[in-house]
């Protein structure tokens, strides 16, 4: 019995150490410099590629096809850690995609998102847009070592094991997210008819094939950036109970291109 015990405590402090060993591996999340950026027509790219990243349903209409920008999810430009950054992506592609089950390149993971999160058509892979967006997404990669994913990279964790209550869901998201997103989820909407916040739910929101129609994923999203500029303002089982109710709210079925 005592053996077992300290094999189980050794096989514990191995795992510990794997995952320290892991963390240790990733380069470390560093955005760089609005300077950094190189003057001429590469400079040009990436300045655009910001552009499309943050104004995408204005800047490209025919493949957007809802009310969504890139940076609706990819909070500020892709500059935010564990929202699904873009900072360190440009080295770890082509990379397998469980969703597709494949091997996929970059363009293809951005097209993806054009045909799930925008609810969109996707741009052709030699388009000055593609081009501009990968120039960005590599800029910000800059330092980041070829193969190495960086610290902060995709959402943070969210204990799968907890069940979510869909009706308290309901409840708390009109006590902490409709004064922002509406209470039909339809999102605040400017007269320029840009959003202060995207629409969570209904035509004009993420189809039901987007990784963010995902309980768990909409949850690690939610736990840990929103309410927006109150940090740790939800507990992980709340977070779960909010996005379980708005993911199966009616939104557009995902129509593959």
């Amino acid at each position: 019995m005592t053996f077992l015990l300290r094999l189980l405590g050794c096989l514990t402090m191995l795992g510990s150490l794997s995952y320290a060993h892991a963390e240790a591996n990733l380069a470390n999340f560093v955005v760089p410099p609005e300077s950094s950026i190189p003057k001429g027509e590469l400079g040009e790219a990436i300045k655009q590629g910001k552009k499309i990243i943050n104004e995408t349903q204005m800047l490209l209409p025919k493949n957007v096809g809802n009310a969504l920008n890139c940076s609706s999810c990819h909070l500020n430009g892709g500059t935010v850690p564990k929202t699904a950054p873009f900072v360190g992506l440009w080295g770890v592609f082509p990379e397998f995609n469980s969703r597709d089950g494949k091997v996929v390149t970059l363009s293809q993971r951005i097209n993806d998102c054009f045909e799930r999160s925008m609810n969109g058509r996707p741009l052709s892979y030699t388009s000055v847009e593609m081009i501009n967006m990968l120039a960005y997404i590599q800029w910000l990669s800059t330092g980041v070592p070829t193969g190495q994913s960086v610290k902060g990279r995709g959402f943070e964790d969210i204990d799968l094991k907890l069940t979510p209550d869909r009706s308290r869901g309901q409840a708390l998201y009109a006590q902490k997210c409709a004064s922002c997103h509406g209470a039909e989820g339809a999102g605040l909407k400017l007269p320029t008819g840009n959003y202060v916040f995207p629409p969570l739910w209904g035509n004009a929101s993420f189809n039901d094939g987007a990784g963010m129609a995902r309980t768990a994923t909409a949850a690690a999203f939610i736990r840990y950036k929103m309410p927006e500029g109150q940090v740790n303002a939800l507990s992980e089982q709340e977070a779960m109970d909010i996005a379980d109710f708005f993911v199966h709210q009616p939104r557009p079925a995902f129509k593959p291109n």
